[in-house]
């Protein structure tokens, strides 16, 4: 899931200072259950923005924000109220913000900064596990990401600063590769440790361009 946080009311307003007329948009997925741009948090930014004196022509939960297609033609459907708005904020992540900035020919604004790719712990608790480098290495490493938990990305085993299982660079969190060491040896695979992993090709994720995905196949 994306995990978002809002942007501060202060910063929303700062962006909206030469719009009189707004439209909301939210997210009917990660934005939802973050809380930052479901129902809930769309109708109190309504409510707040117009308190500032502003007009809020109208409001969706997009299913999801970051579906072009859908977008388009719930924003054809509903062209009297969006031709109302001088602007649409986006309580979404920045994938939704621009998926909704390319659907429609209006200025767009974001309601929410986009921080990581997360698993939710429990509700309102969410952690990073995944960057999203392209080529994942879960089978050798018990399930568990080196990439994301290791603070510093290794890729074969834990750095000399570990110390009780904590990480040097924060003690306040679990090293990494301590958990893979613990759940391979739990699982009787601490052989996968014996296979050198290559570096990792960063260009599979990040190669400077526009990366697409069609019919199961990448094309630049």
């Amino acid at each position: 899931m994306i995990i978002t946080k809002q942007k501060s009311f202060e910063d929303i307003t700062r962006f909206l200072a030469s719009s009189p007329g707004v439209f909301i948009v939210g997210c009917s997925l990660c934005a939802t259950t973050c809380k930052t741009g479901g129902e809930e948090e769309v109708k109190e930014m309504e409510k707040k923005l117009q308190d500032k004196g502003k007009l809020v022509s109208g409001w969706v939960i997009l299913d999801p924000a970051c579906h072009i297609l859908n977008n388009k033609k719930y924003f054809r459907e509903n062209k009297e109220k969006l031709d109302q708005a001088d602007s649409i904020l986006v309580l979404a992540c920045g994938n939704g913000i621009q998926a909704v900035s390319e659907s429609i020919d209006k200025t767009v604004y974001p309601g929410c900064d986009t921080l990581f790719l997360g698993e939710i712990i429990r509700f309102g608790n969410y952690e990073e596990r995944c960057q999203l480098c392209g080529e994942c290495i879960l089978d050798r490493s018990g399930g568990i990401c080196p990439v994301t938990r290791c603070s510093k990305s290794l890729l074969n085993g834990p750095c000399g600063g570990v110390e009780d299982g904590k990480c040097e660079i924060n003690p306040e969190i679990e090293c990494g590769w301590q958990l893979i060491i613990d759940r391979l040896e739990k699982q009787g695979r601490l052989h996968l440790l014996e296979e050198i992993i290559p570096p990792k090709d960063w260009s599979k994720s990040r190669d400077g361009g526009l990366r697409k995905l069609a019919l199961g196949r990448k094309e630049k």
